[in-house]
């Protein structure tokens, strides 16, 4: 029974499936990527492809019976082409059409409609030619510019991955002081007057993992593991060992190879080669590397 174990209490709602937070390197994601990903993945967004209804209860225009209204958001794919350009919160949705009476029903894709159009970041006083759709330049133009569409929507509106990279560099502009307008201090001032307030929303730190996908995130996670723990070459750590224990042995020699730098360099490398012949080739009477080896020179 469930409650004669130790853990049993914990079972009785179910065995919980570890989530991509909760093992490997994911478990050791900052706090601040695992609030971007909240943001992204689990705030729910804002509705696109249909009207939310604000009451919440409705009269049934053929019968008049009350029922609850229920605002169910349509099931979105996010393709690999909407994470190249700037979808506005649109997606494809996967539905059933009937294009004929008499006949059934059939799978339909419906995609928003798609067009170039050229984007002008004030921040990085960059212009930009990516995919966008009719929607997505509706709210630039409410938002007074493609900069403050992106501060001001949340991740889970944007929900492409282009936009988010954007955001982040927009971000780390202002944070950086904007140094595409080093050359005009006027300009300069005045875009960070206007920008300067969405960084009151964000840490460094979340500057720093926002908009970074979850294989990105790992990716970075592992590169500065790799960083910060800087690996030794088994060359130079069994060569150490070997000067350690000629130097125990009573061979002066070994103290030459002790001034050499830690790195490997190309220029050591007949150095190295000369040094360990000079220990080989040593007739000293108390070398024991010379009694034991065959190919060294004999006293006569």
């Amino acid at each position: 029974m469930a409650h004669a174990t130790a853990q049993g209490a914990s079972l009785l709602n179910g065995f919980k499936r570890p989530g991509r937070f909760d093992k490997g390197l994911g478990a050791q994601l900052p706090d601040a990527y695992k609030k971007f990903w909240r943001e992204w993945k689990l705030t729910k967004p804002a509705a696109v492809h249909y009207i939310p209804k604000e009451s919440e209860w409705e009269r049934d225009e053929v019968t008049h019976a009350i029922k609850p209204v229920q605002n169910m958001p349509l099931p979105l794919i996010d393709t690999p082409e909407s994470h190249q350009g700037i979808w506005g919160g649109e997606a494809v949705i996967k539905g059933f059409q009937k294009r004929h009476q008499t006949k059934r029903r059939v799978p339909h894709f419906w995609v928003p409609t798609l067009r170039r159009s050229v984007v002008h970041s004030q921040v990085l006083n960059e212009y930009m030619s990516v995919v966008v759709t009719e929607r997505t330049l509706e709210q630039i133009h409410e938002c007074h510019g493609f900069d403050h569409y992106l501060l001001k929507n949340m991740a889970c509106d944007l929900r492409s991955a282009l936009a988010l990279k954007l955001k982040r560099e927009v971000l780390k502009a202002l944070q950086q002081g904007c140094p595409a307008w080093a050359a005009e201090p006027k300009q300069q001032e005045e875009v960070l007057k206007e920008y300067n307030k969405y960084l009151a929303s964000y840490t460094p730190e979340e500057i720093d993992w926002y908009g970074h996908t979850f294989p990105e995130a790992i990716r970075k996670l592992r590169n500065e593991i790799q960083a910060a723990e800087k690996v030794l070459p088994h060359k130079l750590e069994f060569r150490s060992k070997l000067i350690e224990s000629l130097r125990e042995a009573g061979i002066k020699e070994a103290g030459k190879l002790d001034s050499k730098e830690a790195l490997p360099n190309v220029e050591h490398k007949d150095a190295d080669i000369e040094a360990l012949t000079k220990l080989e080739s040593t007739t000293s009477s108390s070398s024991w590397l010379s009694k034991m080896n065959p190919f060294g020179k004999k006293e006569t």
